[in-house]
């Protein structure tokens, strides 16, 4: 079912890869595949490009000659909204309420070299979300005066036309399991804003998908994000008019193992990562998919995911995130030993 058709295409007619891992499959006693949706084409690539697809589109419908979207300083969804940015022509702020961090590394440096400006307000203790409102009416008052018209795009891009962009990625998904023999696998994505997921969750429910999914929640799972996964299930089906009925408890979203904030540093993350970039020579970043892979770890020791089982774990990019400060010093310290220095 072709529910929304005006885009913009960023990815091509060819499918991101799902690709086969075999070393850790042997390591976990798990069937582990992964999907690459690290490797779209242009920013440094993530997950993010697929909702800005549908978003860029409805923002040049709308005339729009400037983006304004928000964040955390080292968000990858503003360094991808500075890609499309850039590659559109467009002007581009990204609005964090942040610390800044003390240098312009990762991200931040990304966001720069696209031409893009940062805005980072010290946080003043109030809601994110009035703090927000204030920093990017701002931003939006001075375009307005230069002449541009904006279009805003949510943290995440996680609205219900970004959401679209994993709806179509389900049915990407499904095809290729199809033709792998992988009908009775699991997919597993990291949870945050739930743009992704809740896309994800649509598509393959109402395209009759076998494939299962798991979400891991990345940072805590308040009970604003408990109603939230609800209100912006309903609000995508309501607006593209699908037949699909859930409650909370239809929702797999596994929240115990966010660390305890979103992107703190964690040992555990860290060596997840180690395990990923050693056995298969692919980058997890410490924010959302190292999570979510000492997630699945746990899990498989756990026993939540059997021996056995088929695992399709979603990359949704991110890999600057292991240049940030205080991730980076974690790992230069644990990682020195691979340096020798010969005088």
């Amino acid at each position: 079912m072709q529910i929304h058709e005006k885009k913009i295409s960023f990815l091509g007619k060819e499918p991101t890869a799902l690709q086969a891992l075999p070393r850790l499959s042997e390591m976990l006693g798990v069937s582990l595949y992964i999907k690459r949706d690290d490797l779209t084409p242009f920013g440094g690539g993530g997950n993010k490009l697929r909702k800005l697809e549908y978003l860029l589109y409805d923002a040049m419908e709308k005339g729009a000659t400037a983006l304004i979207t928000v964040g955390g300083a080292q968000t990858n969804h503003g360094r991808l909204t500075a890609a499309v940015a850039a590659k559109y022509g467009m002007k581009c702020t990204i609005v964090c309420i942040d610390d800044y961090p003390g240098e312009i590394s990762a991200n931040l440096l990304l966001d720069g070299l696209m031409g893009a400006d940062v805005v980072i307000k010290k946080n003043d203790g109030r809601g994110d979300d009035i703090q927000f409102e204030e920093a990017v009416a701002e931003v939006r008052k001075k375009y307005e005066t230069e002449g541009e018209t904006v279009y805003f795009i949510p943290v995440g891009g996680s609205n219900v036309i970004g959401a679209l962009g994993y709806y179509e990625a389900a049915v990407e998904i499904t095809k290729q399991a199809d033709e792998m023999g992988l009908n009775d696998a699991t997919l597993i994505t990291a949870v945050g804003s739930m743009g992704t997921y809740v896309g994800l969750y649509c598509g393959l429910k109402n395209e009759q998908s076998p494939l299962n999914l798991i979400g891991i929640a990345i940072s805590p799972f308040n009970d604003v994000k408990e109603a939230r996964i609800v209100s912006y299930f309903n609000e995508f089906k309501e607006t593209f008019d699908l037949k699909l009925e859930a409650t909370r408890a239809d929702f797999h979203i596994e929240t115990g193992y966010s660390r305890g904030a979103y992107n703190n540093p964690d040992i555990t993350v860290r060596k997840a990562i180690y395990t990923m970039g050693e056995k298969e020579a692919i980058l997890f970043d410490p924010c959302y998919t190292g999570k979510m892979f000492a997630g699945v770890l746990e899990m498989i020791e756990s026993g939540k995911i059997q021996k056995g089982e088929k695992i399709i774990l979603l990359h949704t990019g991110g890999f600057p995130g292991l240049y940030t400060k205080h991730h980076r010093v974690e790992m230069e310290a644990e990682l020195k030993h691979h340096i020798t220095v010969i005088e």
